[in-house]
């Protein structure tokens, strides 16, 4: 048995009952073994097993009152991945689907996601399985400053900075952010994502889906091509979904389809992102009210958009919504490229059919990064007390996503094939962090 399939079985053990984990772990230990088995280095400092294993995993009870005075109990997480290039740094989700194995593979995703950055940040993730859907104002405030009462034992500025991902935007990070405060009697830069009045950062919003398109960008452009004058199919309806789309049009693309939990959008001639922007962003409405509201839409509550003939496709919604068969689907439509826009939105055997179909293909953990390589700006920025422009923010993601490609490619060149970019970028990923693992000691 070599030292890589040793090192799965063993975290299989390990963490039995944990899907998502073992997913993410097998994509990394099958795509980095060319460098692994090139040196005995990595298994001499017990790396894999190191690197598969958190520094800590924090579980704890969030009691709150909703608004008929019944207590509510739910479940907290924050695990603190890895710190090897610099303090923790991670979303915090909030959603009735959230569990140990999600956050471990979110966790052990941020390590490599982070160290392709070239942001001195190191991996970690949590949330919880509060729904903040149909709560009130009032509850989701209650909840936030329950929750953030014991995270605020296990983070600080140079520790542990959390985020915003799925059910956190900027209303719960305010929440947050000023519980934090209260307890602490700290101001610090403790969270990204934090509004403009107290030391967010501009750009902030846009930059998962910017840096997305940035980066299909560069994989398009280096196979001789462009999104101008591309069709793209798109999921989710949330910030990367809507800021992707805003993005991909100015590059004179022709976004065509949206979705929420509920159904999916068809609009020939290219979403009204006015419209979408009002009833997902002001109003928190459904994507099924965009089909009442523009006369060239279509809604769907059945199937998913990939059913649409697309150029790009750019998963933004959740974990494994693009299946094997939706995969086939889009090479049956002559897709020419796939973007992750979502974290670990794509089957290991969507991405296997992708491949073999030689569709350009970039992974969550180099095409998603553009949301934590600015909440590493927002850091920067308020460790020197200053605020940059729009425009300097962007220009700075626009650098870090054209270097992350450029690490990515050179990677895949080097260690596999020229356009096999997951492989590139977990290698990519993996040597930085490795190398600061073995100069550090156990």
């Amino acid at each position: 048995m070599s030292y890589i399939e040793q090192v799965r079985a063993e975290v299989a053990a390990r963490n039995a009952g944990q899907p998502e984990f073992m997913q993410a772990v097998d994509e990394v230990l099958t795509t980095i073994k060319p460098v692994v088995e090139s040196s005995s280095v990595y298994k001499n400092n017990a790396i894999l097993e190191r690197i598969t294993e958190p520094d800590r995993q924090i579980m704890f009870r969030v009691p709150w009152t909703d608004d008929n005075g019944n207590m509510r109990v739910n479940r907290g997480y924050r695990v603190q991945f890895n710190n090897a290039i610099g303090p923790y740094k991670g979303g915090l989700r909030l959603h009735p689907s959230v569990n140990l194995s999600i956050i471990k593979f979110l966790g052990f995703e941020q390590i490599f996601k982070n160290s392709l950055t070239g942001l001195p940040i190191g991996g970690g993730k949590g949330g919880s399985d509060f729904d903040p859907k149909g709560k009130s104002e009032r509850e989701i405030r209650e909840f936030c400053q329950s929750f953030m009462t014991e995270l605020s034992r296990h983070i600080g500025a140079d520790t542990d900075v959390p985020a915003g991902d799925i059910g956190v935007g900027g209303r719960e990070i305010g929440y947050m952010f000023g519980q934090y405060k209260r307890i602490k009697n700290l101001y610090e830069g403790v969270l990204t994502g934090k509004g403009l009045t107290y030391g967010g950062s501009l750009a902030r919003t846009e930059a998962t889906g910017y840096g997305l398109v940035y980066i299909v960008e560069n994989m398009l452009n280096a196979a001789g091509n462009g999104i101008k004058g591309k069709t793209v199919a798109i999921s989710g309806s949330g910030n990367v979904a809507i800021y992707a789309a805003q993005k991909a049009n100015e590059l004179g693309g022709k976004v065509v389809t949206m979705s929420d939990s509920n159904g999916w959008i068809y609009d020939k001639n290219g979403i009204a992102l006015d419209v979408v922007k009002d009833i997902k962003e002001v109003k928190r409405g459904r994507i099924k009210e965009y089909a009442d509201r523009v006369k060239s839409a279509e809604y769907h509550d059945s199937g998913k958009v990939w059913q649409v003939k697309c150029d790009i496709a750019l998963p933004c919604a959740t974990q494994n919504e693009l299946d094997e068969n939706d995969a086939k689907l889009l090479v049956k439509n002559k897709v020419t490229a796939v973007g992750e826009g979502a974290n670990m939105p794509s089957t290991t055997a969507a991405i296997n059919a992708l491949q073999a179909a030689n569709v350009l293909f970039m992974p969550a953990k180099a095409a998603n990064a553009g949301g934590v390589a600015v909440s590493a700006l927002e850091m920067s920025q308020n460790s020197q007390r200053l605020a940059w422009t729009f425009e300097e923010v962007d220009q700075k993601l626009y650098g870090i996503m054209k270097g992350i490609f450029e690490k990515t490619a050179e990677a895949a060149k080097e260690y596999a094939t020229a356009t096999d970019y997951v492989s590139g970028a977990n290698i990519a990923g993996f040597l930085k962090v490795a190398q600061a693992m073995i100069a550090q000691g156990v």
